[in-house]
């Protein structure tokens, strides 16, 4: 929780400049969505918004390449559309490191995940799946990585996921076409 306070702090200016031009872009420059916490608990999702407001709350992979905006777009290649997740972070729903939030529509990942206990941990902003462009299309592979990044996490790996993250490795939640 530290970590994400000071992040927040330090990117203030960031997510400052972030929500005036996605004011600019959308009207609404935040995203909140119901996911699936720790424990399998609801929590709200705080991210950028990188598609047309309109757009179905549907996993990335089934929503429409056309719905990303421009500016969208540069969020989710340079990953600064997760920034805001550090409050989720300080609240204690996440943690930098875990496994990323599914929908509650995720049937079959929500199952995967359930049989592995990958729900005994809060989930992430980025893990093993992210930097290894293992995105929720996959739904047992996935919860495989999940599991397997759990079970081998230490404070070194832990930092390094961070690292890979913020120098761009990953690709990020593909989009359908």
């Amino acid at each position: 929780m530290l970590f994400s306070a000071v992040g927040l702090i330090i990117g203030f200016p960031v997510l400052l400049i972030l929500t005036v031009i996605g004011f600019f872009d959308t009207g609404s420059p935040l995203f909140r969505q119901q996911r699936v916490g720790r424990h399998q608990q609801p929590f709200t999702l705080v991210k950028f918004r990188t598609m047309k407001k309109d757009t179905a709350s549907v996993a990335s992979h089934l929503a429409s390449a056309s719905a990303i905006t421009s500016f969208g777009r540069f969020l989710r290649r340079t990953k600064l559309d997760e920034l805001p997740q550090l409050w989720n972070v300080l609240k204690g729903e996440m943690s930098l490191v875990g496994p990323r939030p599914c929908l509650y529509n995720q049937d079959e990942l929500i199952a995967e995940r359930a049989s592995r206990g990958v729900f005994e941990a809060r989930p992430g902003i980025t893990g093993l799946a992210q930097v290894n462009d293992i995105d929720m299309s996959t739904p047992r592979l996935l919860a495989e990585t999940d599991q397997k990044m759990l079970g081998e996490l230490t404070v070194a790996a832990y930092f390094r996921y961070i690292l890979l993250t913020v120098a761009g490795k990953g690709t990020g939640d593909r989009v359908k076409g």
